[in-house]
């Protein structure tokens, strides 16, 4: 028995895609024949990305400029998307990572960006989204961190504000299963970005060693010995948003290649 996606046709929202993760959840999904509205505050990016993934010839994609943390920006992208492509099936939430620091070294307007851009743009989108994502019972996935299990060190914002992510989830499972509505969270660990890859340059820095010497003390912490790649971490994203999956909803699942050792 084969296992079919049923993606072709359908309408992705994909937040923060112009590069990293949401760019390889992007891609993925327009391979599946997907149609794809992909949105950063980058517009020469978006240009960019958006011709590179139609010349795919697969699902076709639009792009428009977006800072998830500006409320209008958030209802002008789904009325966009809606406009473009006359629905939303698929709603990917995605924003960057909030500023490094210790709870000593953030201030109130750093704790205030992070809510906003890290866990407030996800309850807007999902409110934007939702009348759309109800017609037909969509799917939703909200990208997090592996930090939602283990917090990592220096990244007080991120390790708050991403766990509040899975508590958004899990109540959402309960409050939108009667729409048919399948929501999940799906947390990274070191996948092979920019982000990762600046934080590997951060922490090499404040140790002394050389960023190859960091990246080669984060390896050794994960049992599989390598970073993750875009694509192994979009192969998971895309399943959760496919007709494949028809009973997982609730669930925060760590793509981290078994680096993570909490239960």
């Amino acid at each position: 028995m084969t296992m079919e996606l049923g993606l072709a046709g359908k309408t992705a929202l994909v937040a923060a895609s112009s590069q990293g993760l949401g760019k390889a959840i992007a891609r993925a999904l327009v391979l599946e024949g997907t149609n794809v509205m992909i949105t950063s505050r980058n517009e020469e990016k978006l240009h960019e990305v958006a011709e590179e993934l139609n010349s795919l010839h697969k699902g076709r994609v639009a792009y428009t400029r977006t800072d998830v943390t500006n409320a209008d920006d958030i209802r002008q992208l789904v009325a966009k998307t809606v406009e473009t492509f006359g629905t939303i099936d698929l709603l990917v939430n995605n924003a960057g990572g909030p500023p490094a620091g210790t709870f000593e070294t953030v201030s109130d307007e750093d704790w205030q960006y992070a809510f906003e851009l890290n866990l407030l743009s996800y309850i807007r989108l999902i409110r934007e989204a939702l009348p759309y994502l109800k017609k037909k019972g969509g799917k939703i996935v909200n990208i997090a961190s592996s930090s939602i299990k283990e917090p990592i060190p220096g990244l007080i914002l991120s390790n708050t504000f991403r766990t509040g992510i899975v508590g958004l989830t899990k109540t959402l499972a309960v409050e939108l299963a009667p729409d048919g509505i399948l929501i999940n969270t799906v947390a990274p660990g070191r996948i092979a970005t920019e982000r990762v890859a600046f934080l590997d340059k951060v922490n090499a820095e404040k140790l002394g060693i050389t960023k190859e010497e960091m990246e080669a003390r984060m390896k050794s912490a994960i049992p599989l010995g390598r970073y993750g790649t875009p694509e192994e971490f979009a192969n998971v994203v895309v399943f959760l948003l496919s007709e494949a999956n028809s009973y997982v909803t609730g669930q925060a699942l760590i793509v981290d290649g078994g680096m993570v050792k909490a239960i």
